[in-house]
């Protein structure tokens, strides 16, 4: 078979793409008459944005606070002996992972409050590249 051939039949064979519409199924895409597929909910982000600041980022400390002080104590108890040395580097890892789960606590509350914004802002973007393509009222 020549080529020309075998291209001719590799596109009389390939489906056609429509990115017009949405497919018979009524997934994907946007636009269409059912429900819209981006749905946000602000108030249930304003609520765990004010858990995460009101109640897991002061327990956390709590929790954090109080191993360290039981571990300081134990290192102290046990001063002279390898289990200090121990309790030492325990004590080092505790409070780099305790460090580490305030970050992403106070990441997830920053993104959960800006998330209302980052919408808006998005919203405000696409609008403003639809203005160029407006017609200019006439002088």
């Amino acid at each position: 078979m020549a080529f020309d051939d075998e291209w001719s039949q590799i596109k009389a064979d390939t489906t056609n793409t429509r990115l017009n519409q949405l497919d018979g199924g009524g997934s994907g895409g946007g636009g269409g008459a059912g429900a819209p597929d981006l749905k946000t909910a602000p108030a249930e982000k304003r609520a765990a944005a004010q858990a995460i600041r009101e109640i897991l980022e002061p327990d956390t400390k709590t929790a954090g606070g109080h191993a360290d002080a039981s571990t300081t104590a134990a290192k102290t108890e046990f001063a002279g002996w390898q289990t200090a040395s121990a309790l030492k580097t325990v004590e080092e890892t505790w409070t780099g992972q305790v460090k580490m789960l305030l970050g992403r606590l106070g990441g997830e509350k920053a993104a959960l409050s800006g998330s209302g914004l980052s919408y808006q802002a998005q919203e405000l973007r696409t609008r403003d590249g639809f203005v160029p393509l407006l017609p200019r009222p006439k002088e």
